[in-house]
């Protein structure tokens, strides 16, 4: 009887053993399943948005498709471009902005800008670069890759940019270059 006990308990802790070393999973495995993609909570086609300043028009933005995330962040995305006209004082257009990739993060009032990334203001002064960051609450765009402004005298190149939102007021942080047009 003793023999048989002891002999029950062995295999009971032999198939113990096994069960405990049998379930052991590869890190990478165990993240794959536990891993979640972040999924819009709205998606919007043709859409337009406003930014007002005490009860005056200040940018609007026109996004083709845009999708809101409301992760640790909240931002929306807008995959396929962007357009922003900014507005002076007295809601008469003074800039605007196109890119082909934007994404607004609101929590951090930033919006970045990617992609064939153009501005043109009311002079007719066009800056063009690859990355651009618009701060709203400090009312201000920089970059800190390649830029090329064209005036209607120069072409100005340079690394790292820096400007009012209206694009009226710059400095090219590091120029490299600068090619005077002549009249022709």
């Amino acid at each position: 009887m003793i023999k048989e006990s002891n002999h029950k308990l062995y295999i009971l802790l032999f198939l113990g053993i096994i069960a405990l070393f049998s379930c052991v999973n590869e890190a990478s495995e165990v993240e794959k399943v536990t891993q979640h993609e972040a999924l819009p909570v709205e998606s919007t086609f043709e859409s337009e948005i406003f930014f007002t300043e005490y009860a005056n028009l200040k940018v609007k933005a026109f996004a083709t498709e845009m999708h809101r995330y409301n992760e640790d962040e909240i931002y929306n995305e807008m995959p396929k471009g962007v357009l922003v006209i900014f507005y002076d004082s007295v809601q008469v257009e003074s800039s605007r902005l196109t890119a082909n990739y934007a994404i607004d993060k609101v929590t951090l009032n930033i919006m970045e800008a990617k992609n064939d990334v153009v501005i043109v203001n009311a002079e007719g002064e066009q800056l063009n670069t690859e990355h651009l960051i618009w701060d709203r609450k400090a009312h201000r765009i920089y970059s800190n890759e390649f830029v090329k402004i064209t005036t209607k005298d120069e072409i100005i190149m340079g690394e790292g940019f820096e400007s009012n939102e209206r694009f009226t007021k710059y400095k090219i942080l590091k120029p490299k270059g600068t090619i005077t047009k002549e009249d022709e």
